[in-house]
């Protein structure tokens, strides 16, 4: 048996784990029971059905746009996303997916444009869905952060802006200090990879067989590619977030 076919009766050993989480929860009077089974359930019926479509649309004899089309579907569930957890956030949509846009795109281009990956469905869509679930995930925070820390220096703003700072002079430092706070967690996680946890893509190619140096060298691009587009994606937030928050006659709206 191959080390990656483990099947469905591996598949329902692997719950023993969810069962000691139900367990602890039980225990501890968590009340996570439901959250944690239904996550669960949750997960296993997303992946199925992804499995599933994503292996038709990636098999090799199916055209490359259909390739494209899934990746488009990833951005503007990415931006629905940011939409969702940041809603604060004005013009929250459009401009979670303008950052989505840029940051898969820069990203695609310098993957497949200087020849890091060969252009196919296989690997179109996986790196373009590695880049998008984390740079939509710093999008939140940034937009998130960038909210709230407006709201906590108001006064310091709108102080700047009547001795006729331009919105965009006044609001630059709680904007860097929204960005830096946004970055910070993929930054650490990158710090950290190979001595605390070993990447998914890395375990899933050496799980596949593949040598551990040249799986770290696929991983090390990826993490390259996340970090540069999470970078791209949260400084289109703040920028593009930022002159929502003022109206034309230069007013602090937020």
């Amino acid at each position: 048996m191959s080390v990656t076919d483990i099947g469905f009766v591996g598949l329902t050993v692997s719950l023993v784990l969810i069962v000691i989480a139900l367990g602890l929860s039980a225990w501890q009077q968590l009340g996570l029971e439901r959250s944690i089974a239904g996550a669960t359930m949750r997960a296993l019926a997303q992946l199925l059905i992804v499995g599933l479509l994503l292996g038709y649309v990636i098999d090799e004899g199916r055209p490359l746009w259909l390739s494209w089309l899934w990746v488009a579907a990833i951005v503007v569930f990415a931006a629905a996303t940011v939409a969702r957890r940041a809603p604060e956030l004005p013009n929250v949509f459009p401009v979670g997916l303008a950052a989505n846009v840029i940051s898969v795109a820069v990203s695609v281009a310098v993957t497949f444009g200087f020849g890091i990956f060969p252009l196919t469905g296989r690997t179109l869509v996986p790196v373009a869905g590695m880049v998008t679930g984390n740079a939509m995930r710093t999008a939140v925070v940034g937009a998130r952060r960038l909210v709230d820390a407006v709201e906590e220096n108001r006064d310091e703003i709108e102080a700047r802006l009547s001795l006729g700072n331009s919105p965009s002079q006044a609001v630059k430092p709680t904007l860097r200090d929204a960005l830096r706070l946004a970055m910070l967690p993929q930054i650490e996680a990158n710090r950290t990879v190979g001595l605390v946890a070993l990447p998914g893509a890395m375990t899933g190619l050496i799980l596949g067989g593949v040598d551990p140096v040249d799986a770290v060298l696929v991983q090390a691009a990826l993490l390259f590619l996340i970090l540069g587009a999470a970078a791209i994606s949260v400084t289109v937030i703040g920028l593009a977030g930022v002159r929502g928050m003022f109206s034309a006659d230069e007013r602090l709206v937020v």
